[in-house]
């Protein structure tokens, strides 16, 4: 029987950032454009921490029935480890679904954005299959192009667009950035699981890529964040202020660039959650700024 402690490890408390990050980008970007409602970013914010952790209680399930769970590195699997029932986990996670769903319904009520109903029921399709349904696309090594358009486009657009019912060039460069970041922080997971991986048939993008590959990758990610700020100063130039997160790069990059494996790229993995929520948060009130500054 889990304790509270191992359901709440089980939940991920430190992916969060990944779904704090584009609702701040989002609402900041309608912030600019003249148009962000409080109340709806909470709704958003909602949808997206309810996604968040469902979609870890749904991977730990999946991975836990399917037996690649049972020799991790990393934080605690409540099936794999056989400290939890797995009809209890998968509940878990489909009633986070539920929640999400729900809050995610008044969102677009109250935004009359009725078309982003599609957008929530694709989202909801792509948080089950990651790791379950009878052909996850995680294990195909499509789990970074899925956390890319739903953790940065879908999630940056869709809350600037429910507040402001428009876009520009700044929401797109947020939303590329947000996806790519969050993709970064997939990339050092799946390098550190690589060995584990590839022996039980997980052929995920590190494991399709390999090591050195996968590590440029990674360099690509980051770097590519950092040149969205430069797009994003094109129509606000206080987004420029996203540049003082650059510090934050520097560590995880030594880490994943200097060979590191397994447990020791567990710093790496943290800190890039750091830089993600730095990044958005210097954007953020870089965005904020812009209706003072034009």
């Amino acid at each position: 029987m889990a304790t509270l402690a191992q359901w709440i490890e089980g939940a991920r408390p430190r992916t969060l950032p990944a779904a704090v990050a584009p609702v701040l980008v989002g609402t900041a970007s309608a912030h600019a454009l003249g148009a962000a409602d409080l109340g709806l970013a909470v709704l958003a914010l909602v949808v997206a921490l309810g996604f968040q952790v469902g979609v870890n209680y749904a991977n730990d399930y999946s991975d836990g029935i399917r037996g690649t769970d049972a020799d991790r590195v990393g934080p605690v699997r409540l099936v794999g480890q056989r400290l939890a029932d797995p009809a209890n986990v998968k509940a878990a996670a489909l009633l986070c679904f539920f929640g999400a769903s729900v809050a995610g319904l008044a969102l677009v009520a109250l935004a009359t954005t009725w078309l982003l109903l599609l957008a929530g029921a694709a989202a909801l399709w792509a948080a089950w299959h990651y790791t379950g349904g009878r052909n996850p696309y995680g294990y195909r090594g499509l789990g970074e192009v899925m956390v890319f358009i739903f953790f940065g486009l879908f999630a940056v657009l869709g809350t600037t667009w429910t507040q402001a019912h428009r876009l520009d060039l700044a929401t797109v460069a947020g939303a590329v950035a947000m996806g790519l970041l969050p993709c970064a922080i997939l990339m050092t997971n799946n390098l550190r699981d690589i060995r584990g991986d590839r022996e039980v048939g997980k052929r995920t993008l590190a494991v399709r890529l390999g090591p050195e590959r996968t590590r440029a990758l990674y360099t690509g990610l980051v770097v590519g964040a950092f040149v969205m700020v430069l797009v994003a100063a094109l129509a606000h130039p206080s987004a420029l202020l996203a540049l003082l997160a650059a510090p934050l790069a520097v560590r995880p990059l030594r880490i994943v660039r200097g060979g590191s494996t397994g447990r020791d790229l567990l710093p790496a993995l943290a800190q890039t959650g750091l830089l993600q929520l730095g990044y958005a948060v210097a954007l953020t009130v870089g965005l904020a700024l812009a209706p003072a500054l034009a």
